[in-house]
């Protein structure tokens, strides 16, 4: 479990002092929840995102435990350092707008034939509760030839979870290597 401790002061010398000493800075909130200013050992915090299984992951901070899910990040443009996480508590039976790794399942015909499989959307942004929502979308590539792609429209829908991009949107396609 990720463990994390509550600001004090959210002004700009207090969060350059915890970034120094290896802290990333994070908004913790909820639908009728209280914000919580938070903060989390860089290295730890990215380590227990890679390994997490679900969308939402445990953290604990001041005493309490919740799972929270990754909203949006800030990172520095130019080394990639993140500076900046918004997490959002998976609340059940809540409906909020989340984000659903995408999955290609299969190999392409468009490999054969020297094309390259572009995942154009790695994440697609989906609205439902937290217990309705599936931990990933698995998208049938084995019959995309080169210049081929497949949108939302073409992706397998779920009961009580929406898409909210706009249909028309390309997920996965398979592009000609140069």
């Amino acid at each position: 479990m990720l463990e994390g401790i509550v600001r004090e002061s959210t002004g700009k010398q207090s969060t350059k002092a915890l970034r120094r000493d290896g802290y990333l800075i994070a908004n913790i909130y909820g639908k009728g929840l209280e914000n919580i200013s938070a903060a989390f050992k860089a290295n730890e915090y990215i380590r227990a995102v890679r390994k997490k299984e679900n969308i939402a992951f445990p953290v604990k901070v001041g005493g309490k435990e919740m799972n929270v899910v990754v909203q949006s990040y800030e990172s520095q443009a130019v080394t990639g350092e993140l500076l900046h996480v918004d997490l959002m508590v998976a609340q059940p039976g809540v409906v909020t707008h989340y984000t659903v790794p995408v999955t290609p399942v299969g190999t392409p015909i468009g490999l054969k034939n020297k094309g390259l499989l572009n995942l154009v959307k790695p994440r697609l942004r989906m609205k439902s509760t937290y217990e309705n929502l599936p931990q990933t979308v698995e998208v049938n590539v084995a019959d995309l030839d080169v210049g081929d792609s497949i949108m939302i429209r073409d992706l397998p829908t779920f009961e009580n979870a929406t898409y909210t991009d706009a249909d028309r949107v390309a997920v996965v396609s398979v592009i000609k290597a140069k």
